[in-house]
């Protein structure tokens, strides 16, 4: 029996996706949200195999709480899912500073806080999983979500670092990339007016503002398939570095690294051109 720590318990959510299948193999789940009252039937349904927490993941005082909480219920942490973080549309030159730095904190910089919490335990324990939930868009940058964007690239690049680092205290680390899913991710944009600071980029920006309106409740990816995809995938004998949902989302990402290794080839001879010449032989 596992004992899963889940962050961004929104309902509808994956966290509660993640929750729910974790629950149906008889483990133990921890879920966090920043409203918990949002999910107090949910709790009182599964009796004292759940547990939710009160998380506002950019709180080091609360992420700290809620960890101890964790461990000292349950014993210890066996899977963590840093789930929880959100997207703001705008564009690079004209996205408000305070957006900016919103999105980085929590998208990036609450998932490290929430690692150094865990981690230690696991380190002891000498085993665990680590599952940070990235995006489609950490692999591939999207128009009008550039720092969204950025923020995953840069988790992107923490977990490749991170997975090495653990592996010697049997710790497994699994970046997922999700493309267009059908949680609530997109209803919070239609309260949300466009912020740009140049007018130069507004009608474009009011355009992504419009279409991820359109789109809400119509995303072709089910998070609790997706979650299954991933739990399949973390009991494989040799489990995947990182896993991209949803068949757009596959495509899009196929595309990208095949134009990327395309064009790494044709500038083959530039790259390789930059060293110091060899040598002369003796």
């Amino acid at each position: 029996m596992k004992t899963w720590f889940i962050t961004g318990g929104t309902p509808g959510g994956f966290g509660m996706a993640y929750a729910d299948t974790a629950l149906e193999k008889g483990d133990n789940v921890v879920l966090t949200a920043r409203r918990p009252h949002l999910l107090d039937e949910w709790a009182k349904s599964h009796g004292e195999k759940a547990l939710v927490l009160p998380l506002d993941v950019t709180d080091a005082r609360q992420i700290h709480d809620a960890v101890t909480t964790a461990q000292e219920r349950f014993g210890g942490i066996d899977v963590l899912v840093n789930n929880a973080g959100r997207g703001w549309y705008g564009s690079v030159e004209g996205s408000p500073d305070a957006d900016i730095r919103r999105s980085f904190e929590l998208n990036f910089f609450s998932v490290t806080a929430v690692l150094r919490a865990v981690l230690p335990g696991m380190r002891a324990r000498r085993g665990g999983w680590i599952v940070n939930m990235s995006s489609v868009a950490g692999l591939r940058g999207v128009p009008g979500f550039g720092y969204y964007s950025a923020a995953k690239f840069a988790l992107e690049g923490l977990t490749e670092a991170l997975r090495e680092e653990v592996t010697p205290f049997g710790i497994k680390v699994l970046a997922v990339e999700p493309g267009a899913f059908r949680t609530r991710a997109y209803a919070g944009f239609a309260a949300e007016p466009v912020a740009e600071t140049v007018d130069a980029y507004v009608p474009f920006i009011e355009t992504v503002r419009d279409s991820m309106i359109g789109q809400d409740g119509t995303q072709p990816g089910d998070p609790h398939r997706g979650v299954r995809a991933v739990l399949d995938a973390m009991e494989r004998d040799t489990p995947p570095r990182r896993i991209v949902l949803g068949g757009a989302g596959y495509d899009a990402v196929h595309d990208q690294l095949e134009g990327m290794l395309e064009e790494l080839r044709a500038f083959e001879t530039a790259s390789r051109g930059a060293d110091f010449p060899p040598a002369p032989a003796r």
